[in-house]
């Protein structure tokens, strides 16, 4: 008889970045179920030096990638809503979250907000409150997690997990 290939633990690092928060949720795959790792929210304030806001983003990022090294990330694309202003400082925090990774060889996979909606509800048109309660049953939760930034990260991991079939390969 030939051995049964040892099934692997993907793990998977959702972003939801922000200038002022960015969320960012580890969750495990393993054998068709999901486990909730980590979550948290890196904020900056915004009376510090803009310069200083991005790299506290980038420092607290690589001891997260540090401590729970995951195997690849997933992140929303970047949607101009009503404020140009605070999307500017989403895109430059999402410059240097998408440098982090490439820094870290940790492939990145983007979702549009209804990819994300989709994947963790089975309806694109599903609202916060319900992507939240959805990320806490799929993760087996006792509450929504808390703040938002870190729930639309674990959803974004999620998301990842439920579009990528396989691990890609790290390195070059």
């Amino acid at each position: 008889m030939m051995e049964k290939e040892h099934a692997r633990v993907r793990r998977v690092l959702g972003i939801d970045p922000g200038l002022a928060n960015t969320g960012f949720g580890v969750v495990d795959f393993f054998e068709g179920r999901y486990r909730m790792v980590s979550y948290g929210c890196i904020t900056t304030k915004a009376d510090q030096p803009h310069g200083e806001r991005l790299l506290t983003i980038y420092s607290r990022l690589v001891a997260v990638i540090q401590e729970f090294q995951p195997d690849e990330a997933g992140m929303e694309t970047l949607f101009f809503a009503r404020n140009v202003t605070s999307a500017m400082g989403v895109a430059e925090a999402r410059g240097v979250v998408t440098l982090c990774l490439a820094q870290h060889n940790i492939p990145l996979g983007e979702y549009q907000p209804n990819q994300i909606k989709q994947a963790v509800t089975g309806t694109a048109s599903a609202d916060k409150e319900l992507v939240e309660r959805y990320v806490k049953i799929l993760l087996g939760l006792k509450t929504e997690p808390k703040p938002d930034h870190a729930a639309d990260a674990l959803a974004g991991a999620i998301t990842h997990l439920h579009y990528s079939t396989s691990k890609p390969p790290r390195g070059l």
